[in-house]
């Protein structure tokens, strides 16, 4: 059999035009639910951080901190460890939770990882190169008082054509200077998928 190779090309590029057109992209607003694999999602990730920090807000240790500092805490969000069975990029979720921590306002927040060495970097080169009103000096950070670290975990049952996924997000708050766990929260949530 002869295979007519320009033609054949012409009905693939037909077929790949036609599959193109048929798609429709809608803007949608960032809040609002879409679940579409089941898969881990911006919707998960900004409920679990919600309700996680208004977990910690509403536990004893904050009014213990008040109580005894006067003031109140200063936190820095550590890491939390992907160990579910998917990819999870984890900063997207720190983020939120940075983000509901400074909504509430009862916490200080301070910058971590990376984005501390960023700055750090910045304050560095301000030494030599900014003017003496302007340069921002060493040794004036505020140190946090506790850490929050945790981990995303997964359980998935599968059967046929049918999955049931849970997501349990754990996380620890510690007193850096003591070691000594003041607050210990998690968050499931599951999802039951049918194909």
């Amino acid at each position: 059999m002869k295979i007519n190779f320009p033609l054949a090309a012409s009905i693939i590029l037909c077929l790949a035009i036609n599959s193109c057109a048929n798609r429709k992209v809608t803007r949608v607003d960032p809040s609002e639910q879409i679940d579409l694999s089941g898969s881990w999602n911006n919707t998960d990730s900004r409920m679990v951080s919600d309700e996680m920090v208004n977990q910690i807000l509403g536990d004893r240790w904050l009014n213990d901190h008040t109580a005894a500092k006067g003031k109140k805490p200063v936190v820095i969000v550590g890491l939390v460890t992907n160990k579910s069975h998917e990819h999870i990029e984890a900063e997207p979720f720190i983020n939120d939770l940075e983000r509901a921590c400074l909504k509430s306002s009862r916490i200080g927040l301070v910058q971590s990882g990376k984005k501390r060495e960023e700055l750090r970097a910045e304050k560095a080169d301000q030494q030599t190169n900014a003017s003496q009103s302007s340069l921002k000096k060493f040794g004036l950070e505020n140190g946090a008082d506790y850490i929050l670290q945790g981990s995303i975990n997964s359980i998935v049952d599968a059967y046929k054509k049918q999955k049931a996924v849970t997501y349990q997000v754990n996380l620890e708050l510690t007193n850096i200077e003591t070691n000594e766990i003041v607050w210990v929260g998690d968050k499931k949530i599951s999802k039951y998928i049918k194909n």
